[in-house]
């Protein structure tokens, strides 16, 4: 991790919804190669930003960029340098394993013989050569959060937003994921990553903590655990979780 190169640069970010804000004077900046935590409990804000990063929603006021691309006026720039999982599944139930990687590459602009090298070579990474004509549907929730990772991945981007990527999955199956998280922030990839799991915010080499929209702390896990005098990551977010306006 280099920490004189942000990758991601955030001042003041505020969103709005009427009179309600989502995110509320945001500041940090993301570094090349680094596993970002964005944690906080659902509705702290997390998916606001990161969509807002990612040039999928519009800020209300603040200056950001990703990649070095301005978050208001190079949104299409933003999109193509960036890997993105959303939180809500996001391949195509209805396609083959085989299909929805073509589909994908496609969509990022991979020439016809890269993607065939690229879908070998993913297939065989995933150990799913044999699965390659199984519909997504049919597959284990575990199998398909890798293969959406893998697919985020596909068009080489150097910065990857995943929100939320271990919802709903079983323990082990968390721990696997992360391993493919280490292994692209080791290829020298930015992984910027949001989850209300406690657990994940040690594999992290820094975490942000939303409460009510606002950052209430961001630093390394060991320090934030000396800092709140806490053996464990939810103990940091219980004492600030205690504040919170939703938590009275």
């Amino acid at each position: 991790m280099n920490q004189n190169t942000p990758v991601i640069t955030v001042k003041n970010l505020v969103k709005k919804f009427g009179s309600f804000t989502a995110n509320d004077h945001l500041n940090f900046e993301v570094y090349k190669g680094e596993i970002f935590g964005f944690l906080g409990a659902n509705g702290a804000g997390k998916t606001t930003a990161m969509r807002i990063l990612c040039g999928l929603s519009s800020p209300t006021s603040g200056e950001l960029t990703v990649g070095g691309f301005d978050v208001y006026r190079q949104t299409e720039q933003i999109k193509r340098n960036i890997g993105y999982m959303s939180q809500k599944f996001s391949l195509y139930e209805d396609l083959t394993i085989a299909e929805n990687i073509r589909f994908y590459g496609g969509i990022y602009g991979i020439p016809v013989k890269q993607r065939k090298e690229k879908e070998h070579l993913l297939l065989k990474k995933l150990q799913l050569e044999s699965e390659r004509n199984k519909l997504i549907a049919s597959l284990p929730l575990g199998w398909k959060q890798k293969l959406a990772f893998s697919i985020a991945l596909l068009h080489d981007p150097k910065i990857v937003f995943l929100d939320e990527p271990t919802g709903g999955v079983d323990p082990i199956t968390r721990r696997q994921f992360w391993d493919f998280i280490y292994e692209a922030a080791a290829e020298g990839k930015t992984i910027f990553v949001t989850t209300h799991y406690m657990d994940e915010a040690e594999y992290c080499d820094r975490v942000s903590i939303m409460v009510d929209g606002r950052i209430a702390a961001l630093d390394t896990p060991d320090a934030l655990k000396k800092q709140f005098n806490s053996e464990d990551m939810n103990g940091v977010f219980l004492q600030l979780a205690r504040h919170a306006r939703n938590g009275d």
